[in-house]
């Protein structure tokens, strides 16, 4: 007799509710992790332009500014740094900063739309010795909500420090 060899109806149904469980707890982690690196590729840059700054400030002896730019050329009004930020050397000193001709730009970043970023502050000045940097606090939120907000806190000496929590241990959140 010539046995067939295959797969039952049952063994079918079992592998694919299998495969289904399996993408019905995995998919969601997936989201968390691609929202957790969308929320590090915001934070990072801006962390090390932070120390960027302060290094440049020492160096150069001036004054280095990082300020929301929509177009990367000029510092726009507020405290949204969503749509992405610049790094210049701002030799005119000017409060609130704005970058001038002549002012050399150090660094530019883009946004991403997936991550708002709100500050307490419209500019964050570096200087090399004479004064005390701007202190603040950058808020990094995730627009999907799938992961919780992070901070970004510069103390006054121009270092740079991420947060998960206050201080009374509630999450960081975006303002509307």
């Amino acid at each position: 007799m010539r046995r067939e060899s295959g797969y039952t109806l049952f063994e079918l149904l079992m592998t694919v509710a299998l495969a289904a469980l399996l993408l019905f707890v995995g998919v969601p982690s997936l989201g968390k992790i691609a929202a957790d690196n969308e929320l590090r590729a915001q934070i990072d840059p801006l962390f090390h332009a932070i120390h960027l700054a302060r290094k440049e400030s020492i160096m150069r002896r001036e004054v280095i500014t990082l300020c929301p730019s929509v177009d990367g050329e000029l510092c726009s009004n507020g405290t949204d740094w969503s749509a992405g930020w610049q790094m210049f050397v701002n030799r005119d000193r000017d409060h609130p900063a704005q970058r001038d001709d002549g002012e050399i730009v150090l660094r530019r970043h883009a946004g991403n739309d997936r991550v708002r970023i709100v500050a307490n502050r419209r500019s964050f000045t570096l200087r090399a010795t004479q004064r005390r940097a701007t202190n603040g606090t950058f808020i990094f939120c995730d627009r999907g909500g799938r992961i919780s907000s992070r901070a970004l806190i510069v103390s006054y000496t121009g270092r740079p420090r991420v947060a998960r929590q206050t201080r009374d241990g509630e999450t960081y959140r975006c303002k509307d």
